[in-house]
């Protein structure tokens, strides 16, 4: 890619463009502007309305230097250190997965469901947890994760939101002696199969013990949600615990039978903005929450 100190704002968008696309990015236009705008500290609308503008030398400097490592496939994300989600933006690095748009079922399901008490497994940069605190104030929000990492960023996280008061973290899985309204899990369901046709930003970069899950992307679940069952059935007598959990494409109809066989009840799939079944959601004992 050519230098583009000097350039005006439409040479260095374009010749960035045409860098990205040949190395196979799948956005190439929206992850130029994304880089630019850092680098210049202008708006992605300022770039739009003002294509003749000239780009400072150093902020050209800046850009080139974050295309090339851009042109490495390292995500976006964690080159800018940002992700939004919902209604908040989150600090991301590579101890967490970049929080993705069909994760935001899993907050939708929470503001159905209405629960009092919720946990959120598998925490990572803390997004489902820190949005389900973010609009669902009265609800106490548990968050848990296993690596110490994700728990320091979604830690962090709830600081600079102001959240720390509203969520509780807890390296682990399921707090021993605890009960929930709703469990919300995005564990690890990555089959190992397909781990070879993945972009390079998620094999390269994003964290493999948060991806992958045994041969056919399952066995984080086959642990999780029996485990998960006799959690909430002991609480049965008091309240009606409910689970929800993301999937990937192919696995809804294995992991709802898992919830069933679990004593789930009521086991529904919901499907994702691109019509792959993405949640499955239960009941346990049948009730109503």
């Amino acid at each position: 890619m050519a230098t583009m100190t000097g350039s005006e704002v439409r040479e260095a968008l374009s010749s960035a463009v045409d860098a990205l696309r040949a190395a196979g990015v799948e956005d190439p236009r929206l992850d130029a502007e994304l880089l630019l705008a850092e680098a210049s500290g202008w708006s992605r609308a300022a770039l739009v309305a003002d294509p003749v503008a000239e780009v400072p030398p150093a902020a050209a400097r800046s850009f080139g230097e974050m295309v090339r490592r851009r042109l490495r496939r390292e995500p976006v994300a964690y080159m800018l250190g940002r992700k939004g989600f919902r209604g908040i933006e989150l600090a991301v690095d590579s101890r967490v997965l970049i929080p993705r748009p069909e994760t935001e079922m899993l907050v939708e399901l929470a503001l159905e469901v209405q629960p009092d008490r919720l946990l959120d497994v598998g925490t990572g940069s803390g997004a489902i947890a820190l949005a389900i605190a973010d609009e669902l104030p009265g609800c106490g929000v548990t968050a848990t994760d296993t690596s110490p990492g994700a728990l320091a960023v979604a830690r962090a996280n709830a600081e600079r939101l102001g959240l720390t008061d509203r969520v509780r973290f807890h390296e682990g899985t399921l707090p021993e002696g605890e009960s929930f309204d709703l469990i919300l899990a995005n564990l690890p369901y990555v089959a190992e199969r397909d781990w070879p046709t993945l972009q390079p930003e998620v094999t390269q970069w994003e964290p493999r013990e948060a991806l992958l899950a045994g041969p056919d992307g399952l066995d984080a679940y086959r642990a999780f949600i029996p485990e998960c069952s006799r959690h909430l059935h002991r609480y049965a007598e008091q309240m009606t615990g409910a689970l929800a959990v993301e999937v990937g494409e192919g696995q809804a109809a294995s992991v709802a039978s898992l919830m069933r066989d679990s004593g789930f009840a009521d086991v529904e799939v919901r499907r994702d903005l691109a019509g792959i079944e993405r949640a499955v959601f239960g009941r346990a004992g049948g009730g109503t929450s």
